[in-house]
């Protein structure tokens, strides 16, 4: 019997998405779910809604279920990890969006790059080290999947600074496909295609059907379709300009770069308006973290009203532990590793996302190749950001993170140096319980 220990399994989506997706695997119909929360309520209800998934599935006799808020217990003897933590709930997430909106950095997410998603990371870091620590203590040949964000630096921290075997997973690359396919009118099966750079910000350098490009296809349909255009208006416009399509939506890619942000009239032409899940609009995120905090119970009971999908879901993470330790079919997926070359024109030591292949020996990096010049000089910039704010985390500096947020795209095209300097000390000092002494 397998056991698959989720850190953070009142993180719903996930939780319910990945147990259900293992039971479609027959190597895991008699498994153990191990269910880790620090929030007794949280853990209560996610208890209730795995027992209705086992139960639809036909696994409720043949699958155990341990509760528990104590993460050693839950990684004891560990197959698998999946984590879905979140250190500092709104209370402290707010002021990493609404600090930086004095100084003129308007924040859409604020959980994956720019000086928020910085601040997140240098939160999260010790958080996921720790994690790491006891994965090696308590069951260290155990998969690792993170779903955790800021993605690429907690990844790249945990692949830099522990001996876990530890990959980081995200659906912006299957998901655009998904909506690509959709306004071709092409079934998503039938789409080849090469993703390459870093999370939420790589790029499909080849997108094929069939042996032809669907690009001329896609950039006549953007450049022509009103409708289509304005559902992600963001991405549509970097496309339409830099030659190739970009993972993530058009909110999070408007805070990634310095062309969209910078401006109120910029804000208003291209993140305002959009007709996609999430075009822009300032503190996106912090507006739906307070509908749930407003209502905690609400995701759950709508969960337990409705039936239970029983088909697989497009998440690689059940994939992934089935090609490691269940039937160990092969799986070709995107993930979150140390490039080693992977990406010739990137830093060796960043944390690139790649096409990835698992099987029982483990994680296989493809060689993904050069990214396009121009688009190099883009993501070079998130990569050394990125690299730079891991060390500033592990060596607690102040001066390393006050480089990094100076060089971030948005910020820099806003503020002034002092001013950014003068940011980043408000976001210290709020953040002073959960990053201790930065010298």
């Amino acid at each position: 019997m397998k056991k698959f220990a989720f850190i953070g399994a009142g993180s719903l989506q996930f939780t319910s998405s990945c147990i259900r997706d293992l039971l479609t695997f027959p190597a895991f119909k008699e498994c153990e779910f191990a269910l880790m929360d620090t929030n007794r309520q949280n853990l209560d209800n996610i208890v209730k809604v795995v027992k209705k998934i086992l139960y639809t599935m036909g696994c409720a006799d043949t699958c155990k279920i341990t509760p528990t808020t104590d993460r050693a217990e839950a990684l004891k003897g560990a197959d698998g990890v999946l984590c879905t933590v979140f250190n500092g709930d709104i209370d402290i997430w707010q002021h990493e969006i609404l600090i930086p909106k004095k100084y003129g950095v308007d924040i859409n997410v604020g959980d994956t790059r720019n000086v928020s998603g910085i601040f997140r990371a240098l939160r999260n870091i010790p958080l996921m080290l720790d994690i790491c620590a006891d994965i090696e203590k308590y069951c260290p040949n155990a998969v690792f999947l993170n779903y955790t964000n800021p993605m690429a630096m907690l990844c790249g921290a945990m692949q830099k600074h522990s001996n876990v075997e530890v990959t980081g997973l995200c659906h912006s690359v299957q998901g655009t496909i998904k909506m690509l396919a959709s306004w071709l009118d092409i079934p998503k099966e039938e789409i080849d295609y090469k993703c390459m750079g870093v999370n939420h910000q790589a790029f499909y350098t080849e997108l094929k059907h069939n042996g032809t490009d669907l690009y001329p296809r896609l950039r006549e349909l953007v450049s022509t379709n009103e409708e289509i255009f304005n559902k992600e208006q963001v991405r549509n416009e970097m496309f339409l300009k830099l030659g190739y399509y970009v993972t993530e939506s058009s909110g999070h890619n408007s805070e990634y770069n310095q062309w969209f942000r910078k401006r109120p009239d910029l804000i208003e032409k291209y993140c305002t308006h959009g007709t996609g899940w999430n075009p822009g609009v300032h503190a996106y995120s912090l507006d739906l973290r307070k509908g749930r905090r407003e209502n905690p119970q609400k995701q759950y009971d709508d969960f337990l009203a409705k039936d239970v999908v029983t088909a697989k879901s497009d998440e690689y993470a059940a994939d992934i532990f089935n090609a490691r330790i269940g039937d160990g079919k092969p799986f070709i997926f995107n993930g979150n590793v140390t490039n080693h070359g992977s990406i010739p024109n990137l830093p060796p030591e960043t944390c690139v996302e790649v096409p990835v292949v698992a099987d029982r020996m483990g994680f296989k990096t493809t060689i993904a190749g050069e990214l396009p010049a121009h688009l190099a000089i883009l993501v070079n910039t998130t990569a050394r950001i990125e690299n730079l704010t891991v060390e500033a985390a592990m060596k607690k500096s102040k001066e390393m993170v006050y480089y990094a947020v100076y060089n971030d795209p948005l910020a820099s095209a806003v503020c002034s140096l002092d001013e950014i300097k003068n940011m980043c000390d408000e976001l210290f000092e709020v953040n002073r319980d959960f990053l201790g002494d930065y010298k």
